[in-house]
């Protein structure tokens, strides 16, 4: 046991030592740490916290950026820099989610899927296939318009959409591993299925898994931003970038302010996200860093 855990301990220590020599790596996860920090002290880093909720000030709107609003205001006389520090909450919270539902259907799905083959395989595929068949904006938005606009909605009809992609990763990670010699040795001493998956199968299957859905977790927040903005997605009082943006198009044109940093932190995330899910890709996949 002793062992087990010293070897752990060095193999994480050896990836962290990759990760410091990727510059893009880096970049990303400062990025999701000022956001996280972001999110966690709202309150306290900005200037008009009662701006994130039902704050009207019209003596201030459309205030162009400034000293006073360094993001400008909206029409309603809110702070944006305090609608997009605040609006990071609802955005890592939509990432969140979504991913967890997701990989908690399509993880288990790919394993009976993959470890048990047969007819349970073709069934649980061509369910996948027929999700998958869909535009990846078009499903979610069907979902998310026939179960009424909200952001809880738009969170499940995302995860409902992408949870396959999931079913085909780690499915195509236990068909290569459950011919390993190790899973048919456990096999032939008697090993329970159940304890094979979870000990030998699964722990060996989530570097993939991993390096999704850290890539996810930026598109989840875009696909989130997009339903908002076609109507489906949060609702006022909520505040969540998506929703500031088409708060604004009427006068976006004028106004630019009221759409450019909403913007620019959907912008932002997505790639901080990706730059990290690049990286994992890179550190744990042997074949790209050997």
């Amino acid at each position: 046991m002793a062992g087990n855990r010293f070897q752990l301990k060095g193999k994480l220590r050896y990836l962290l030592h990759l990760g410091s020599k990727n510059p893009l790596f880096l970049v990303g996860i400062s990025i999701i740490f000022v956001l996280i920090f972001c999110a966690v002290f709202a309150p306290i880093i900005t200037p008009y916290p009662q701006d994130a909720e039902f704050g009207i000030n019209f003596a201030e709107k459309l205030k162009s950026p400034g000293a006073k609003h360094l993001f400008g205001s909206d029409a309603l006389g809110r702070d944006i820099f305090t609608r997009v520090i605040f609006g990071t909450r609802m955005s890592l919270k939509i990432g969140i989610t979504v991913i967890v539902i997701a990989l908690a259907l399509g993880v288990p799905l790919g394993l009976i899927a993959g470890f048990l083959g047969g007819k349970v395989d073709e069934i649980i595929m061509r369910i996948a296939d027929i999700f998958l068949a869909f535009p990846s904006i078009l499903l979610p938005l069907a979902i998310a318009s026939a179960l009424g606009a909200s952001i809880i909605n738009a969170m499940i009809a995302i995860a409902v959409s992408w949870f396959p992609w999931y079913i085909r990763i780690i499915r195509a990670q236990v068909l290569s591993i459950k011919e390993e010699l190790y899973v048919e040795s456990a096999r032939s001493i008697g090993v329970s299925n159940a304890r094979i998956i979870i000990r030998h199968i699964l722990p060996n299957s989530l570097s993939p898994i991993v390096i999704q859905a850290s890539m996810d977790m930026g598109y989840a927040i875009l696909a989130a931003a997009s339903l908002s903005f076609i109507g489906v997605g949060a609702k006022p009082p909520t505040v969540e970038w998506g929703l500031m943006i088409t708060s604004a198009r009427a006068y976006y044109m004028d106004y630019w302010w009221t759409v450019t940093f909403p913007g620019l932190a959907i912008f932002i995330t997505v790639l901080a996200f990706n730059l990290v899910g690049d990286g994992l890709r890179d550190i744990l996949d042997p074949k790209i860093r050997d």
